[in-house]
């Protein structure tokens, strides 16, 4: 057990030291905004991992490698504490404002009381709302404490794109790239954060690989935003929570602020982006285009994103919920049905692409009154599946899906044969064993049916904790099955339930999906084993 504890103490120092420096490079912003009361905070708020984070790792630098049990008990403590750490620069904030010491000249607007800005930063004077901010983040959910974003800080507006960037590859990918020897147990701790394929032998050059890509495909986000006609503040942050598939925004309304055709139709492409495995990125990039129609998952990503626009597309159409008489595209003037039609396909193509990558930013009106359940469980169908594994996206994944499908047809068909006969399962191009496809089959039933008692389980918790039914005060089930699917699925779209108002027991219970969503239950199933099991609560 001692050498367990060092092993796990060790690692997760490794992380806290890699969020303070998260923290202290975002203390650098205040300084280009000129917000110098935010300073004193976002440096004590960089100390306090650094500090604990050195300790940890040099107090058991000696403990042995992560073997699998280490290193699903270090992804799940990890992510939790990282989360917890990285909380502190909203609390800090926003109690400076709150205070408000007369030597940092707090500006008013964030000391009056009463006002929308006010109470928007006052949120995190409770610290479980920025532990949730933090959380939320990290694990590239989006749901939010706050009820006008465009009213924070540059500073924070910044850090909550900052760590919804850094979450969608993953705290410990990060970890791993700057801090990592080969040699080290890195792989183990790699696998531990739901992923398995490798772009290289070494370990370490794998996620060094991934973070070049990455920032590759960041600032071509951000140039393709600007070139649509965002402000550049903004295509900067939408760039990095869109690419993470986060969905942090920091306007008061989303996407939806802007209004603008080529601004939903320029993020379509960078939340695909996001939902596409970096393996297959790599691929791609070294010139063997092929991979777009030949790799299953990513076959599938367009497949599913084209099905479900369809499908929301004709709900929409048929509850003639977007009547347009007359629009404008690209010069061409929309008429009548027509008009409608292509309103309807721009909100339907957005609002699924969106909740099917899992980045959750929505579009004026998209999620409004009107929306019939069908509509709402369509779209969270696609939070519920989500895209590619080994991307930046949450869900169950689609192999999974596509996993369960083609092993049911498999087991059907074997009714047909003799039992002598011999039957290869082929999977992504792969001829599997009788042993190997009962593995992938066991893994994606097990993880599914987990995800499924999780989604259950929050929302029979919602439903005693909100009022249901037809007022105008309460939520329907489809609002509580959306929300809760949201949450778990790392999505961050809302039909209006989550904020800084709702009970404290449902805010704990989002903090809990959201985390095992991002690490896909198995290891914080492990942890939780391993912690009653040192307290001697069962045997």
């Amino acid at each position: 057990m001692a050498n367990r504890i060092g092993t796990i103490a060790r690692d997760l120092g490794r992380m806290l030291e890699a969020l303070a420096g998260l923290i202290l490079i975002s203390a650098l912003i205040p300084l280009v905004w000129r917000e110098w009361w935010v300073v004193p905070g976002m440096i004590v708020s960089g100390m306090l991992p650094l500090f604990v984070g050195f300790g940890l790792s040099r107090t058991f630098q000696n403990a042995d490698n992560p073997g699998r049990l280490h290193g699903m008990m270090i992804a799940a403590s990890g992510w939790f504490f990282v989360a917890v750490f990285g909380s502190v620069p909203f609390l800090l904030i926003a109690w400076t404002a709150r205070l408000d010491p007369a030597v940092l000249e707090v500006p008013a607007r964030f000391t009056a009381s009463g006002t929308r800005t006010f109470s928007t930063l006052a949120a995190f004077q409770n610290p479980l709302n920025g532990f949730f901010e933090s959380m939320s983040g990290f694990t590239g959910t989006g749901l939010t404490m706050t009820d006008n974003e465009a009213a924070l800080p540059h500073t924070l507006q910044w850090w909550r794109s900052f760590i919804e960037w850094v979450g969608g590859v993953g705290v410990i990918v990060l970890t791993t790239a700057i801090l990592a020897r080969p040699g080290s147990g890195s792989l183990t701790l790699y696998e531990s954060e739901a992923r398995s394929e490798k772009i290289h032998p070494s370990i370490v050059s794998t996620v060094r690989t991934i973070w070049w890509i990455f920032l590759l495909f960041t600032f071509f986000s951000i140039l393709l935003l600007w070139i649509a006609g965002m402000p550049m503040w903004d295509a900067i942050n939408h760039a990095m929570t869109g690419l993470a598939t986060g969905g942090f925004s920091i306007t008061d309304n989303s996407i939806g602020t802007y209004n603008s055709i080529p601004i939903d139709f320029a993020l379509i492409p960078v939340m695909i982006l996001g939902s596409i495995a970096f393996p297959i990125h790599y691929l791609i990039l070294q010139g063997d285009l092929r991979n777009f129609y030949t790799d299953l998952q990513t076959r599938w990503v367009f497949l599913f994103f084209g099905l479900g626009t369809f499908v929301l597309t004709a709900v929409l159409f048929n509850q003639g919920f977007y009547q347009t008489e007359t629009i404008v595209v690209a010069g061409i003037v929309l008429q009548g049905q027509a008009a409608t039609l292509f309103q309807t396909f721009r909100y339907a193509v957005f609002q699924f692409v969106s909740a099917a990558s899992c980045t959750g930013f929505q579009t004026a009106g998209s999620l409004g009154p009107g929306w019939t359940a069908p509509a709402q469980l369509t779209v969270t169908f696609g939070m519920v599946v989500g895209a590619a594994a080994g991307s930046t996206v949450g869900g169950i994944k689609l192999i999974r899906l596509l996993t369960l499908g083609k092993g049911i047809l498999f087991r059907i068909r074997g009714v047909f044969h003799p039992s002598s006969a011999v039957r290869t399962f082929r999977l992504d191009g792969r001829a599997l064993s009788d042993e190997e496809a009962a593995q992938e089959f066991e893994e994606a039933a097990i993880i599914t049916f987990l995800w499924l008692v999780f989604l259950g389980l929050a929302a029979f918790v919602f439903m005693l904790a909100l009022p249901l039914g037809p007022g105008p005060d309460a939520y329907t089930v489809e609002n509580v099955l959306f929300e809760v699917a949201s949450a778990q699925g790392n999505v961050g779209l809302s039909s209006g339930i989550t904020g800084p108002g709702m009970p404290t027991v449902t805010k704990v219970m989002f903090l809990f999906n959201m985390w095992i969503g991002r690490l896909e239950i198995i290891p914080v199933l492990v942890l939780l084993r391993g912690v009653f099991a040192s307290l001697e609560v069962y045997e």
